[in-house]
C-alpha cells in the first residue's frame, strides 16, 4: 500500500498535536519552509494534499495556488488563513484551493477537513473540473454535500448535472447509503406517482404484490430527481407535502413512512419562468430552491474540453492514444452544442477512426458550425459582389476604348476615383492593360 503524503507550508514544522492528527489520518507528513523546498518535495513526492499554512516571502498565497494547480492538477490544497485574510481566501479558492482552514484551529477541524479533501478526491475520479467555473461549482457543491438542505441543478442538457448529483451524494457523510436516480421525463405520467412513492396491493388494477417506491429506496442516502420541470403539477402538490412532512404513504395505504434522505433536483429549462407561465407551483420552487447550482455548459469553460478529452481517452481506450496539436485546436474552437455528452461520443468515434496512436483533427468528424456556414456564405457574397463590380468597370473602360477620364464620366466618380479602383482590381488580379 502506498503512503499518502501532506505537504505542509510554513517556516516552522507543524506541532506535534497537528502532527499526529495528520498520520492519524493515514498521511506522512512532509514540511517545506519555502518555495524551493516545496516545489521539489511536489516533484518528488506529488502529495495529495498541499497545507498552505502561510504566504511565502516569494510568492503570495493565491498565486501560489495558481502555480501549484497548473503544475500538479490532482493535488488537492488547503489554506490556512487568520480572520484578517479573507480577501486571500477567496482569490485562493478561485484560483484552485478545495477549502480552507480558519486560524487558530483544533484537531477536530483539521480532522473534518483532511476527512472532506479525501471524500472530494474520490468525488472527482468521474467528474473532471479544470476551468475556474467548475471549481467554483464543486466548492459549493462540496459545502452543499455537508448539510442536508434540498440541491436544485440547472445547466443544459448533456453537460453532467447527474455526475455533479453523484458528485454531491459521494461527499456527503450520506455517501454509504442509497443513491437513487430518477428522470422524470423517462417516466409515464401514469406510472410516475407509483413509482416514486409505491402501492400496496390491491392499490389500483394490476398491482399484484406490495412495491416500495423510489424515495423509500433512497432512504437514508440520496434521492435524484432529474427533468423536475416534467413532473405533473398534481405530483407536484404531492412531492411538496413530502418534502415538508418528510414522510409518504404509499398508494392504497394511510400508513405513513418517516423519510430520512437528501433530495437533489435538476433541470435543463428555467423554472422560474415555467413558474411565471403557471406550469410550474411556485411554492414547490421555494422549497427546491434551497441550494441552487448552475452546471456551464462546456463553450463556458474551455479549460475543460481537453482534460474531459483525455479522460475520456483514458476510460475507452486506457490512455493509449493522444491528441494531436491540431485536433486539440479544433476542439477548443468547436462550440458543443450537445456540451459534455456530445464530445465523449465524438471522442468515441475519433478511437475507432483513428490509424495510429495519435487522434488527428479529420478523426474527430466534428460537423460544420452554423456560425462557420454564415461566414463562409458571408465571404462568398462579398466576392460576388466585388466581382459583379469589377465586371461593370471593365465593361464600361472597354465601351470607351480605355479612355479613362470618358470612363469616370459614364461611372459618375472622379477620374481620380477611378484610379484607385483599378489599383485595388490590379491588386485582385484583374488584367486592366487587356482592355482596349
Amino acid at each position: 500500500m502506498n503512503m499518502k503524503h501532506l505537504l505542509w507550508i510554513e517556516p516552522c514544522r507543524p506541532v506535534a498535536e497537528v502532527q499526529q492528527c495528520i498520520k492519524a489520518e493515514g498521511y506522512q507528513v512532509q514540511h517545506a519552509a519555502d518555495l524551493t523546498a516545496l516545489l521539489n518535495c511536489c516533484s518528488q513526492q506529488q502529495p495529495e494534499i498541499v497545507a498552505l499554512a502561510t504566504e511565502l516571502p516569494q510568492m503570495q498565497m493565491p498565486d501560489l495556488v495558481l502555480l501549484l494547480k497548473k503544475r500538479y492538477p490532482a493535488c488537492q490544497i488547503i489554506v490556512l488563513v487568520d480572520k484578517t485574510q479573507h480577501q486571500q481566501a477567496a482569490q485562493s479558492l478561485n484560483n484552485g484551493a478545495i477549502d480552507y482552514l480558519l486560524k487558530p484551529f483544533n484537531t477536530k477541524q483539521l480532522q473534518n477537513i483532511l476527512r472532506n479533501v479525501a471524500s472530494m478526491s474520490l468525488g472527482l475520479k468521474e467528474l473532471v473540473a479544470v476551468s475556474a467555473g467548475s471549481r467554483q461549482v464543486l466548492q459549493l457543491a462540496n459545502r452543499a454535500a455537508q448539510t442536508d438542505a434540498t440541491v436544485l441543478l440547472h445547466g443544459e442538457s448533456g453537460t453532467g448535472k447527474e455526475k455533479l448529483a453523484r458528485y454531491i451524494h459521494n461527499v456527503s457523510p450520506r455517501r454509504d447509503k442509497p443513491y437513487v436516480a430518477v428522470n422524470c421525463a423517462a417516466i409515464p405520467e401514469n406510472m410516475l406517482e407509483a413509482m416514486l412513492f409505491g402501492y400496496n396491493k390491491g392499490a389500483f388494477t394490476g398491482a399484484v404484490n406490495q412495491q416500495i417506491g423510489k424515495f423509500e429506496s433512497a432512504n437514508g442516502g440520496t434521492l435524484v430527481l432529474d427533468e423536475i420541470s416534467e413532473l405533473p403539477l398534481a405530483l407536484q402538490a404531492k412531492l411538496l407535502r413530502v418534502l415538508q412532512e418528510r414522510e409518504l404513504e404509499r398508494l392504497g395505504s394511510n400508513q405513513k413512512i418517516k423519510l430520512d434522505l437528501r433530495v437533489i433536483t435538476a433541470s435543463n429549462k428555467d423554472l422560474r419562468l415555467l413558474v411565471e407561465q403557471g406550469l410550474f407551483r411556485e411554492d414547490l420552487f421555494y422549497r427546491l430552491d434551497v441550494l441552487p447550482l448552475s452546471w456551464p455548459a462546456l463553450r463556458e469553460r474551455k479549460d475543460d474540453i481537453i482534460p474531459l478529452a483525455e479522460f475520456f481517452i483514458q476510460k475507452y481506450a486506457d490512455g493509449k492514444y493522444l491528441l494531436s496539436k491540431e485536433a486539440k485546436q479544433l476542439l477548443l474552437q468547436y462550440h458543443w452544442p450537445g456540451n459534455v455528452r456530445e464530445l465523449e461520443n465524438v471522442v468515441q468515434r475519433a478511437l475507432v477512426m483513428a490509424r495510429g496512436i495519435e487522434v488527428q483533427a479529420m478523426d474527430l468528424n466534428l460537423p460544420v458550425q452554423p456560425k462557420a456556414v454564415d461566414a463562409a456564405l458571408g465571404n462568398n457574397l462579398k466576392r460576388s459582389k466585388k466581382n459583379a463590380e469589377f465586371d461593370y468597370i471593365l465593361g464600361v473602360l472597354s465601351q470607351c476604348k480605355g479612355h479613362r477620364a470618358k470612363a469616370a464620366q459614364a461611372l459618375g466618380v472622379s477620374t481620380r476615383a477611378l484610379r484607385y479602383k483599378l489599383a485595388a482590381m490590379r491588386e485582385h488580379g484583374v488584367d486592366i492593360d487587356a482592355v482596349a
